[in-house]
């Protein structure tokens, strides 16, 4: 396995961030869906001003994956407000993880969910839960290896092309308050 160094990021890294963001993103969904609309989605969703609303956000943190010098993936954890959904429960949102394509395969993917739950896990969160899109299988699988289950849907607006995403969650302490979690309960109205 190669030596990859996972850090957090702060403001001085938006560059970075905003670089992998739009590679990654591209990389990922640009082959099923028109040039339009990833063109004005990523002017949108990783624009400076946007993204250092997120990264100075309380409730969000970044992570990069970088080896040597060149950032090579990321995640971005919420909780609270923060969320893309207002999940019932004592949660943490792995809103985004990505990886170069270059560097698929070679265990930096499973290093980066690795440490989504350990900081879940840190801050005691009781479940760790993520979007991803239906027509994704790869990554479907990759979330289920990992112990997410489906619990809910909701749609992902890509500009004008309403997608369906699954809500996986993966349960993090066996015990919520004296009873156990169902895992086939619908979440909504997230607590910190």
């Amino acid at each position: 396995m190669l030596n990859y160094k996972i850090s957090i990021a702060t403001l001085k890294d938006l560059p970075t961030i905003q670089g992998i963001a739009k590679k990654t993103f591209i990389e990922a969904f640009g082959p099923d869906n028109t040039q339009k609309n990833m063109a004005i989605y990523v002017a949108n969703s990783f624009n400076t001003t946007k993204l250092t609303a997120e990264i100075k956000h309380p409730n969000s943190v970044f992570y990069l994956a970088t080896l040597g010098e060149k950032a090579i993936g990321y995640i971005k954890l919420n909780v609270g407000d923060a969320q893309t959904e207002a999940i019932k429960g004592n949660c943490m949102e792995l809103e985004r993880i990505y990886v170069d394509s270059a560097y698929h395969g070679q265990g930096l993917g499973q290093l980066l969910m690795e440490k989504s739950i350990q900081i879940a896990q840190a801050a005691q969160k009781d479940f760790l839960w993520l979007g991803v899109w239906e027509k994704n299988p790869r990554a479907i699988r990759f979330y289920q290896k990992n112990g997410f289950e489906k619990f809910d849907t909701h749609v992902f607006l890509m500009v004008d092309d309403p997608q369906t995403d699954w809500m996986m969650k993966k349960m993090l302490r066996k015990e919520v308050r004296g009873q156990t979690e169902k895992y086939s309960e619908s979440l909504r109205n997230c607590q910190m």
